[in-house]
């Protein structure tokens, strides 16, 4: 591919803002790492926490954005190949990902943080916190994926059709969710998905699991909080536990008896108030210097 190309397809086209009108969609913040074009999103106040979104849920300021940002500076990144990031070339494994984060939060002068992940989103956390274990102050994992548990083999959810996807996410609830699942939509939101799930399928295809980080976890420092569902038909109800098992310093929560049906994978959709008082609640047991930063120091740092 010519140089100039390559530089014109690192690059967020922002005149497709401005026709977007769907629930929850706000104006990413850009920020260039490495040549890439980083879409983002930041909001609050109070000690500051990196929200690492999973294989879906790009786009938007959620809900689980709104109840995090009541008391932390969230910080939520797309990941290159995720909503409006584009995906930087030969990018093929986790230790890619890893690697641009570290450039993205040096890029913002981030230091010792709070780090959340769900779901996809969880793993790369993971995975941030073993190659990097002095920068963050807690972790939370939601709903995590990617351990190896001979027991529990993970489902390949690159075979299911959209509405079977989203009957495992949501537990067959999916249809009460539909203004946050919409947006463009039709032929759009198809064509989102298909790209998200391509980049998905660039890190963990085959095999869908990563077979080191059993072993690796023990390099974790932080107070680890691991949020799991009563029902997690996606990925499987044994793979917080053994993630709060392997983790040095960990707690494992079940969300549950929040509705007269069983939690899902989809907590971050279906109980974000819940799940951010959880968050709120660790962090707050095991407080540690995550420093708040000013709108001035926030504005010099991402100048």
């Amino acid at each position: 591919m010519p140089q100039i190309e390559l530089e014109k397809s690192l690059k967020i086209d922002t005149s497709k803002f401005a026709s977007r009108q769907w629930k929850n969609w706000t104006e990413p913040k850009i920020v260039e790492v490495e040549g890439l074009d980083v879409a983002y999103r930041r909001e609050g106040q109070g000690e500051t926490l990196v929200y690492l979104h999973g294989g879906a849920g790009t786009r938007q300021w959620g809900p689980i954005h709104q109840a995090l940002a009541e008391q932390f500076d969230v910080i939520a990144p797309e990941h290159p190949g995720y909503g409006d990031t584009p995906r930087f070339e030969d990018q093929d494994s986790w230790t890619d990902f890893v690697l641009h984060y570290d450039a993205f939060f040096r890029t913002l002068s981030l230091t010792h943080f709070h780090l959340v992940g769900t779901s996809l989103g969880a793993w790369l956390a993971a995975n941030l916190a073993v190659y990097f274990p002095e920068r963050y102050a807690s972790i939370t994992l939601i709903t995590p994926l990617g351990l190896h548990i001979d027991d529990e083999p993970f489902i390949d959810v690159f075979r299911f059709q959209p509405e079977a996807a989203l009957d495992a996410l949501f537990n067959g609830r999916a249809a009460a969710h539909e203004e946050l699942l919409v947006q463009e939509g039709g032929t759009s939101d198809i064509l989102q998905a298909f790209h998200e799930d391509g980049t998905s399928a660039l890190l963990f295809w085959n095999p869908r699991y990563d077979y080191k980080l059993n072993r690796r976890l023990q390099r974790v420092k932080a107070p680890a909080l691991v949020i799991a569902a009563e029902d997690d038909r996606m990925t499987g109800n044994l793979q917080p536990a053994r993630y709060a098992a392997l983790l040095p310093n960990s707690e494992l929560k079940t969300l549950g008896n929040v509705s007269n049906s069983p939690t899902s994978h989809a907590l971050v959709y279906e109980n974000p108030q819940e799940v951010a008082a959880l968050i709120s609640a660790f962090i707050a047991k095991n407080r540690t210097s995550a420093p708040a930063l000013s709108t001035a120091a926030k504005t010099a740092a991402e100048a």
